[in-house]
């Protein structure tokens, strides 16, 4: 499930149809984080929740690792993964930061905005 890489930015993944098909399943189920009673349905026990999706095994441990760019290289639309992170207490700049293989605090330093989460 490695990195695509185009011809404009090097080490970045599209979206398109096909990662959009196989992503499916792991989007159907951030969609379904948008209401907060699927949000505490996850928070009590993911592993039921992510049962309830069908999920493969390989996407439950992209889940349970918290491994964003897993996420997006499995399929998952950014705003889908952002559902995840509110669920689990990871903002955009945590989630940029593991994407990047950089501290909270390294990665903060390369933003105009100091606190964020």
């Amino acid at each position: 499930m490695g990195r695509q890489v185009t011809g404009a930015i090097p080490d970045t993944s599209v979206f398109d149809l096909r990662l959009a098909r196989r992503g499916q399943r792991l989007n159907r189920m951030c969609a379904a984080l948008c209401a907060p009673h699927e949000r505490d349905a996850f928070k009590r026990d993911e592993e039921a929740f992510m049962a309830r999706f069908g999920l493969t095994e390989i996407e439950k441990n992209l889940i349970r690792k918290r491994d964003f760019q897993g996420l997006i290289d499995a399929g998952t639309n950014i705003y889908s993964l952002l559902k995840i992170g509110s669920a689990t207490g990871n903002g955009l700049y945590k989630m940029g930061a593991q994407m990047r293989g950089e501290t909270y605090e390294q990665f903060l330093s390369t933003r105009k905005i100091s606190g964020a989460v």
